[in-house]
C-alpha cells in the first residue's frame, strides 16, 4: 500500500479530530508528515476537500434533475400515489388519460423546477460546515455526504419545494377542487385511510429522487476521486 493509501487513516483521523500529541496518537508525527508531503498540513485543507465532494456531489444531481425530462432521464420519473393507482386505472378506461397525463407531466415539471432551487440551499450547508462535519463526512459510509445534507437541509428544502410543485398542479386546471375533495376526504371518520394527498407525494418523491441521485454521484466520486472529483479529493480520500 503507498503512502497516498495510508492517508486517510493517518492524516484525516490525526489532523481533522486535531488530535494533539504523539503520546495521545502514536500515528500523529507520522501521518502529519504525510500530510504536510501532500500539501494538506492544515486541518482546514482537508476540510476544504471534503467540502468539494460535497459541492460536486450537490451540484451534479441538482444539475441532472433540473433539466428538462431530468427526473424521467435519471431513472426517478414521478408517479402518482400508489393509492390513486384504481382510480387512475378506471380513469384511463373511460378515455381520460389525457387528463391523467397533464397531472402527470405537472409532477415531473415542478419537481424539475424545485430541483434548481436546492443549489443554494446546498451551497450554504457547505459553507456552514465545520472541521468536525468534515470528519463525520470523512469518516462514515459510502454516502456519509449525502447524509449530512439531508439532515442540513430538507426541511428547509419542503418550504423552497412547496409553493413550485403547488403552482405546477394548479396549471392542470383541477387543484382546487382535488384540494376540496382531499379535505372532505380527510374529514371522515375513517380508521384506515391511504394517503390521496398529491401534494404531499410530490414532495416526497423529489426529495427522495434528489438525495438518491446526490447519493449516487457521492459514491462514484469516493471510488474514482481523481478522476471524479480533483487532486486535493484524491489525497484525501484516495485509496
Amino acid at each position: 500500500m503507498t503512502r497516498l493509501a495510508l492517508l486517510p487513516f493517518f492524516a484525516l483521523v490525526a489532523l481533522l479530530t486535531g488530535c494533539a500529541t504523539g503520546g495521545d496518537n502514536p500515528w500523529y508525527g507520522a501521518s502529519k508528515q504525510m500530510a504536510k508531503e501532500f500539501g494538506l498540513s492544515e486541518s482546514a485543507q482537508a476540510s476544504d476537500a471534503l467540502k468539494q465532494v460535497l459541492k460536486l456531489s450537490s451540484q451534479r444531481a441538482g444539475t441532472t434533475l433540473s433539466a428538462t425530462d431530468g427526473y424521467r432521464n435519471s431513472g426517478y420519473p414521478l408517479t402518482l400515489p400508489a393509492s390513486l393507482k384504481p382510480v387512475a386505472d378506471t380513469l384511463r378506461k373511460v378515455g381520460m388519460g389525457g387528463y391523467l397525463d397533464k397531472v402527470d407531466a405537472a409532477m415531473n415539471r415542478g419537481a424539475e423546477q424545485a430541483a434548481a432551487e436546492a443549489l443554494p440551499v446546498f451551497q450554504q450547508a457547505i459553507t456552514n460546515m465545520t472541521i468536525q462535519d468534515a470528519v463525520d463526512v470523512a469518516t462514515g459510509g459510502e454516502t456519509a455526504a449525502t447524509d449530512y445534507f439531508r439532515g442540513q437541509t430538507e426541511a428547509q428544502l419542503r418550504q423552497r419545494f412547496q409553493p413550485i410543485i403547488r403552482s405546477n398542479l394548479e396549471k392542470t386546471g383541477f387543484y382546487s377542487q382535488y384540494k376540496s375533495m382531499l379535505d372532505t376526504y380527510n374529514a371522515l371518520p375513517l380508521t384506515s385511510k391511504p394517503n390521496l394527498d398529491i401534494e404531499s407525494e410530490v414532495m416526497n418523491q423529489s426529495l427522495n429522487a434528489l438525495f438518491g441521485r446526490m447519493a449516487a454521484e457521492e459514491k462514484m466520486i469516493r471510488q474514482a476521486p481523481l478522476s471524479r472529483g480533483s487532486a486535493m479529493i484524491n489525497a484525501v480520500l484516495g485509496m
